[in-house]
């Protein structure tokens, strides 16, 4: 017998899942496409913090999962034996002008206030920074020490294994027993605006490209709204489109050229490398536009943790220790953004 079922094989499933083992409960994750299968079977893993102004619960979450994230994913690397491919190395950001330079330094106060000393937002000379720097209009580039990555696939993979050596199982069917966490991204948030009779969340196409570029030891980027991310295999992914209409969520088309190309004319590096893969998926984002964690909307004796839009890896740590406290310990501390009704 499971004490709880995750419904939902996804970033936060398995995520939440891993909490929940870790506090001794029997858990079981059930998702008939398998782990992975949706938008968490991605290739992007920029785990990146808002900026650090206008501060809120929803950035001070953040931050927290941010900073629980090297201590979560050694966890899980330990307890597969398996890389997710997270390392903390930074990123930068170019500034484009004079304005941008004085909100910049504005922000590097800011940051040294709420980041808690943790980490540091920085406006630095690009000529200092070497070949990786991108092209900076204004000759400056922001480098914040928060921002890690991670390879979204083989994360989700190594959750997987880890809940397997702890007792867990991650089927494609099998019955409901115990508490209910229902995980399971767009179907999810499109289950629920059909029982509701209306929307409570839809889904946004995003698609990326890897490149064949080893830059794995380097600090990720952000130029011309293009997520550039070196990853631990000797990767590089660029990425990505925010699509609300699509007829196709697994097609790449011109939308994905224009990326890669946004990306190679900012960094001079991966001008003539190979694109080794184009992928396609869509992002399950709720009305709130934050995650949706607490007690489901429908289903009165069952919980949810869904949304994780653009920002679900770097979520998921605090999301699995909220969402384990209020479904074994009865522990509420979900930030009301958070909960269900900031969706309805």
């Amino acid at each position: 017998m499971a004490d709880v079922t995750v419904l939902g094989a996804g970033i936060f499933g398995l995520s939440v899942a891993w909490a929940c083992v870790g506090r001794g409960a029997k858990v079981r994750v059930i998702d008939p496409y398998g782990p992975g299968a949706g938008s968490s079977g991605g290739i992007v893993g920029a785990l990146a913090p808002h900026v650090p102004e206008q501060w809120n619960d929803k950035k001070a979450f953040q931050l927290d999962s941010l900073l629980m994230a090297a201590s979560f994913w050694s966890g899980v690397e330990a307890s597969s034996g398996m890389s997710t491919g997270y390392a903390r190395l930074g990123r930068l950001q170019p500034v484009t002008d004079l304005a941008a330079l004085d909100l910049a330094k504005a922000r590097a106060l800011s940051a040294a206030e709420l980041w808690q000393g943790q980490a540091v937002w920085e406006v630095l000379r690009a000529d200092t920074l070497g070949d990786w720097s991108p092209h900076s209009p204004s000759g400056w580039v922001i480098r914040d020490t928060l921002s890690a990555r991670l390879h979204p696939r083989q994360a989700c993979a190594a959750l997987v294994v880890a809940l397997q050596a702890h007792g867990a199982d991650v089927v494609n069917e099998h019955r409901v027993e115990g508490r209910v966490i229902h995980a399971s991204g767009l179907a999810g948030l499109e289950a629920i605006s059909a029982d509701l009779g209306r929307s409570f969340g839809n889904g946004v196409k995003g698609q990326a490209a890897l490149l064949a570029y080893d830059a794995c030891d380097l600090p990720q980027l952000f130029v011309d709204t293009v997520h550039v991310v070196p990853h631990a295999d000797g990767t590089v992914a660029v990425g990505s489109t925010s699509e609300r209409d699509y007829e196709d969520a697994s097609v790449t088309d011109a939308q994905l050229d224009q990326v890669i190309a946004r990306a190679r004319d900012a960094v001079h590096a991966l001008r003539d490398v190979e694109v080794i893969e184009r992928w396609a998926g869509v992002r399950p984002r709720a009305r709130s536009r934050a995650p949706v964690l607490g007690v489901h909307p429908v289903y009165s004796d069952h919980f949810i943790a869904n949304g994780g839009f653009k920002i679900g890896f770097g979520m998921a740590p605090k999301v699995a220790e909220v969402m384990a406290d209020l479904v074994l310990d009865g522990i509420d501390t979900i930030p009301a953004g958070f909960r269900p009704e900031a969706s309805l």
